[in-house]
Order: C-alpha cells, then sequence, then structure tokens
C-alpha cells in the first residue's frame, strides 16, 4: 500500500482529476479524494492523494508543498492515521459534560 498525503488550502473548483494530473509527475497516484460538504457538495478546501511509493509521496512533499495550484499555494504533509484522530471524540464528550455539571454549589 501506498503512502497517503494531506493536501490543503485547495481551491473550491479543484477535480479529483485536476489534482491527479498535478500528482502525477511525482510518480503512480494510487487515489484522490477531496472531500466534500455532504449537505452542498462543494469541496472544503482538503483532501488526499496516496502515492504508489513512499519516495513518490517524499518528493510530492518536497517540490510540491507551497506550489501554486489553481491559484493556491497548496500544504501538503503526510497524512495522519484515522486511528490517531479517534480520542478527538471523547475528548468533546469531555468538554459537553464539563460544561453540563458547570456551575457547581459554590456559596
Amino acid at each position: 500500500m501506498g503512502q497517503k498525503l494531506y493536501v490543503g488550502n485547495l481551491a473550491f473548483n479543484a477535480t479529483d482529476d485536476e489534482l491527479r494530473d498535478f500528482f502525477s509527475p511525482m510518480g503512480e497516484v494510487e487515489s484522490v479524494r477531496i472531500i466534500r460538504d455532504r449537505e452542498t457538495g462543494r469541496s472544503r478546501g482538503f483532501g488526499f492523494v496516496e502515492m504508489k511509493s513512499d519516495d513518490a509521496a517524499r518528493q510530492a512533499i518536497e517540490q510540491l508543498d507551497g506550489k501554486e495550484f489553481k491559484g493556491r499555494p497548496l500544504r501538503i504533509s503526510e497524512a495522519r492515521s484515522r486511528e490517531g484522530e479517534g480520542g478527538g471524540g471523547g475528548g468533546g464528550g469531555g468538554g459537553f459534560r464539563r460544561g453540563h455539571g458547570g456551575g457547581g454549589h459554590r456559596r
């Protein structure tokens, strides 16, 4: 399996195919997915590109990070795994509980 890259600061009118074409000179692109809003279908301004090899991914980060794509400088980095994101939901719940029991019984 290849190396997944996070691609931020995407132009809202960018397409998966355009992003694939932009990354192809770095090596074989396995998949491209621009994240879209569920309600409107509009791009959320970021996405993921999976390169077939680690070398291609490294080259893409080195050569394309900060490069202009459709009028905006891209931000490219290694994507974090979803496993690390799991704890965020629990923390959000903790915030709710604190707010719920908040005012306390001070005199």
